[in-house]
């Protein structure tokens, strides 16, 4: 009994540096002290809360063959250089090939609908996971928004799920409802939980983010979410001082309602009208204004849809004009 608790805190140790999660880490940790490891596992949670943290960990405890130091390993699997770990991301079709977001924004091309984790890419963890282990004794594959897998790809990955082998899955989703039923069951479920003020704090002033702590609208719109109280941040300093100002302020007519519509639509890009959206119903809601609060939301789900942004700022913005 002892032996086993010490293993349990040694494993534990591995996790120190994410706070906030004590649930799942606990979870994981029993699992492999008790060699109960499942083939697959759901991290269901929001973005930004260490789920991809805790899932690099977790790949780190799976992987390590005790031949080389911890730090080597930490350091190839988070570079993704590890020739048993699988790390898939949504990824846009462009020209004939896939890229991941972040392929997309450095090649600057313009991304039109969500992207997705297509068939082609299942298929991929099928051949990974057809060959044995080259230096662990499993496998382990990774998938960032499990949520955005294609219905035909979902179907091809609940195949491999039926016999992964020596590996193991691990899907980060932020609802597990939007997975299918037979995926669901086949998987554990990892509960992880927003963040409280004080470990909020602590994780973005480590991350050298403690500004973001002076901003309490952006605070608000991140729910406990520190990644997502980065990425409000980012989106803050893309929208023009003026702008802001403006549409802070009550709109006193249609004609500068039309005004600050063109104004929106010609200055700011699409991600950015989004969070621009989610920052006035925030903010409208704080200050205790709930009047127009469905035509923000409306004006969400239009521009997702692709609806001509300028034409959905003109009926939002002369629907809250005063």
């Amino acid at each position: 009994m002892a032996d086993q608790q010490q293993t349990s805190q040694n494993f534990a140790q591995s996790f120190d540096h994410i706070l906030g999660q004590p649930q799942a880490i606990e979870l994981l940790v029993q699992a492999v002290v008790r060699q109960r490891i499942a083939p697959g596992y759901l991290f269901v949670g929001p973005p930004g809360i260490g789920r991809s943290l805790v899932a690099e960990t977790f790949a780190s405890i799976l992987l390590n063959n005790n031949r080389e130091t911890p730090e080597n390993l930490n350091r190839r699997i988070q570079s993704r250089n590890h020739p048993d770990l699988l790390w898939v991301e949504p990824t846009y079709l462009h020209q004939g090939k896939l890229l991941t977001m972040a392929e997309a924004q450095e090649a600057g091309i313009k991304r039109r609908g969500r992207p997705q984790v297509r068939l082609e890419q299942i298929r991929e963890i099928a051949r990974f996971l057809s060959r044995p282990p080259l230096e662990a004794t499993r496998a382990v594959v990774v998938i960032e928004a499990a949520d955005l897998i294609a219905e035909a790809a979902a179907n091809g990955l609940l195949k491999t799920l039926e016999e992964p082998g020596k590996a193991t899955l691990v899907l980060l989703v932020p609802d597990q409802q939007a997975l299918l039923p037979t995926l669901i069951s086949r998987c554990q479920t990892i509960p992880f939980r927003r963040l409280g003020p004080t470990d909020m704090a602590q994780v973005l002033t480590q991350l050298g983010q403690g500004e973001i702590l002076n901003y309490p609208e952006v605070l608000s719109l991140a729910q406990g979410s520190p990644g997502s109280a980065i990425a409000s941040w980012q989106q803050l300093q893309t929208i023009p001082t003026e702008l802001l100002q403006q549409i802070n302020q009550p709109i006193p007519n249609l004609y500068s309602a039309l005004a600050l519509a063109r104004q929106i639509a010609q200055t700011l890009e699409p991600e950015s009208q989004l969070w621009l959206l989610d920052y006035l119903q925030q903010s409208r809601w704080q200050q205790g204004h709930r009047q127009g609060m469905e035509q923000l939301e409306l004006a969400r789900k239009q521009l997702i849809r692709y609806v001509q942004p300028r034409l959905v700022w003109e009926v939002t913005l002369m629907n809250l004009a005063g």
